[in-house]
């Protein structure tokens, strides 16, 4: 490493520079400090029920654990977030693969953990490069290793699990991670975070108030199309009204650029909902674990954010670019 690498990987500078890392992070404070208080003072009144109550608290209380281990890597540097984004994807490999049955099969398993670790690796050392190359060589490491065991019979489901898990996790969610790199990732992800968790909440709202047509019955019947338009107006609102000030100096800001993105993490942010719903309808479960009380699992939570990730880094990248001011190869020095 050279004298710079630590600077560079944990970001001794300003973290509140941009004002959404300042107002969100002090938001979420408060709403943290006041929601167990509030959800007490709404049963005492009678507003709600003993049922609800319980089922409100138990989420609150898994919030109060998600919400620093969500800001906190993000607020401490681009090492820590890199490695965060990479254990997320390792541990929800961990529930897919449970949920599937893949973890029997312990070679293609191994492919994947290595292919997640060496997306992070890349991340890490700013080797876009070599980012880029893991995903294919992964994948046809996965179709190799499922041969070894010269059981053609199921070959085709190993190699499909295996080459989805990877995707999902590694390569898709690694994009998030990779984005870290920039000197102003801070306002950028922690909008993402933003986006994806009020669009499924505006989902949620709207299609309680106003739905009435399904929108995928066979594969989440509490959905509905009223709910789904709801939160792309509303996110897509969410993005234009925090964006401008998050993407401030570059041409992003712009409200076409924002009202795109915004766009895009709404629509995206449903369809990787609906996604593990149908893994999940297709394997037979209702949530995929039972990690944090009151969501299920890692999946059930961070779904969402699996197909936004890779779209939120290449927009970003397309227009503005990811980190093209900051040298390369800070681990390796290549």
């Amino acid at each position: 490493m050279n004298p710079a690498t630590w600077p560079r990987l944990f970001d001794t500078g300003p973290i509140f520079a941009n004002p959404v890392t300042a107002v969100v992070t002090a938001t979420v404070a408060a709403l943290l400090l006041l929601t167990i208080p509030v959800i007490h003072l709404l049963a005492r009144r009678g507003m709600i029920d003993g049922q609800l109550r319980d089922e409100l608290l138990l989420r609150g209380r898994s919030w109060m654990v998600l919400a620093p281990l969500i800001l906190g890597p993000i607020l401490l540097g681009t090492a820590w977030t890199i490695v965060a984004i990479g254990l997320l994807g390792l541990l929800c490999y961990r529930e897919y693969a449970q949920a599937t049955g893949l973890f029997r099969e312990k070679e293609v398993s191994l492919v994947v953990v290595l292919g997640i670790l060496a997306v992070t690796f890349a991340a890490l050392d700013h080797w876009y490069r070599l980012f880029v190359a893991v995903t294919p060589l992964t994948v046809g490491s996965i179709a190799i290793v499922a041969i070894l065991r010269d059981q053609p019979r199921g070959y085709v489901q190993r190699v499909a699990l295996g080459v989805l898990g990877f995707v999902l996790f590694g390569s898709c969610l690694g994009h998030l991670g990779y984005l870290a790199n920039d000197p102003g990732y801070r306002p950028w992800m922690i909008l993402t975070f933003l986006a994806v968790e009020l669009n499924d909440i505006f989902a949620f709202v709207v299609g309680k108030t106003l739905g009435r047509r399904q929108l995928a019955p066979n594969t989440s019947p509490k959905k509905t199309v009223a709910g789904a338009l709801g939160a792309v107006v509303l996110t897509t609102l969410l993005v234009v009204a925090v964006g401008g000030a998050a993407f401030r100096g570059t041409v992003l800001a712009s409200p076409a650029h924002l009202v795109a993105l915004g766009l895009l993490v709404a629509v995206l942010g449903q369809f990787g909902d609906l996604m593990l719903s149908s893994i999940k309808r297709d394997v037979g479960i209702k949530d995929m674990a039972a990690t944090i009380p009151g969501h299920g699992g890692l999946l059930d939570r961070f779904d969402s954010l699996i197909l936004v990730a890779p779209v939120v880094f290449h927009y970003i990248n397309y227009f503005v670019g990811v980190a093209t001011s900051r040298p390369p190869h800070p681990l390796t020095g290549g």
